[in-house]
């Protein structure tokens, strides 16, 4: 019995070496850069297709809603252009393919996208909606102290319940998917300055490629497209291209370094959340005067000011950072 175990060493033995050789062929750096790049070419197919699902879903939607106020369900759904439908359409084909990306790129938890639980959660939320909101309401009274805007008469308590849910919604969802999906895949290749360069152009062209209102004043097949190329047409206005793509991308940039500073999207959450909380009660609260661009434009995200008012808030995060334990 004795002699039977001790035959069977050699080969034991050998198969633990075999193993451990290819643990380490797997983890090769030719191997890692492969699954990296396939990581790479699925978050590109996954765009695409929320591109292409989104331009096809697009003209039923807007088809749909026509048909239930033809039939006195929903009759205020006409009044709204063309290009709200297509926006939904696009994040419904977001959510629709999430899933099955997820799966291709094997995220089950937030450890896989760089993500870690934030002990101090709630004061990073709070302490980036006051860096957000604060210095923009600021320029907001300078502004219309220098009678570049003026203030209306009253806000309704519905616009401000609006502005009060956007604030919540948008930022979750857009700090989720941008900031913890699409910046979290990316890092995984090991190049965090291309990651976050990417992570921020994509959002920056994602908020600036917006096709003017009655763009389709006849809705067909083809009419999310034609949304499209109206939208890319603005890259041709090198104003609007200062004004606006600038100082999107800059805002990119400033979150992905709160999310990558606190490994967690608490901080990026509330900056997001203060920025669209303060443009959107200035915006009602008043009306622009003067037209400015590139310093100024449509509201206070807009412009070469409101490029130095983020400027601003980076610093006053970063400097609070360097002081707290968060810092990476």
């Amino acid at each position: 019995m004795r002699r039977q175990i001790l035959s069977h060493a050699p080969r034991a033995s050998f198969l633990v070496h075999l193993s451990q050789s290819i643990c380490v062929d797997s983890a090769s750096p030719e191997n890692l850069r492969l699954a990296v790049l396939k990581d790479a070419v699925r978050l590109v197919v996954y765009l695409v297709g929320i591109v292409l699902v989104g331009a096809l879903l697009g003209p039923v939607l807007f088809w749909m809603a026509q048909w239930l106020a033809g039939h006195h369900i929903f009759t205020s759904l006409p009044k709204f252009d063309f290009e709200l439908f297509f926006h939904r359409a696009l994040l419904v084909a977001a959510v629709g393919l999430l899933w099955p990306f997820l799966r291709s790129v094997r995220v089950r938890t937030l450890s896989d996208l760089e993500l870690k639980p934030n002990p101090q959660r709630l004061g990073d939320l709070f302490a980036g909606f006051i860096f957000a909101e604060l210095p923009l309401l600021c320029c907001g009274v300078a502004l219309i102290a220098f009678h570049i805007f003026s203030l209306r008469l009253a806000i309704s308590w519905l616009a401000l319940g609006k502005i009060v849910a956007a604030s919540i919604v948008v930022p979750v969802i857009e700090e989720l998917f941008f900031r913890g999906l699409i910046l979290g895949i990316l890092l995984r290749g090991g190049r965090k300055y291309l990651a976050i360069f990417v992570t921020s152009a994509l959002y920056s062209i994602v908020h600036f490629l917006k096709a003017p209102s009655r763009t389709s004043a006849t809705v067909t097949w083809a009419s999310g497209f034609h949304s499209i190329a109206h939208a890319l047409a603005q890259f041709g206005d090198p104003i609007l291209v200062v004004a606006g793509f600038t100082t999107l991308f800059l805002i990119g940039l400033v979150l992905a370094d709160a999310r990558l500073r606190t490994n967690s999207l608490w901080l990026p959450i509330g900056l997001h959340a203060g920025w669209i909380f303060a443009n959107g009660v200035f915006n009602k609260s008043a009306h622009r005067e003067i037209v400015a661009l590139p310093w100024l434009g449509k509201n206070l995200l807009v412009g070469i000011i409101p490029l130095a008012i983020v400027c601003l808030t980076w610093a006053v995060m970063r400097g609070w950072l360097k002081r707290g334990p968060t810092k990476v």
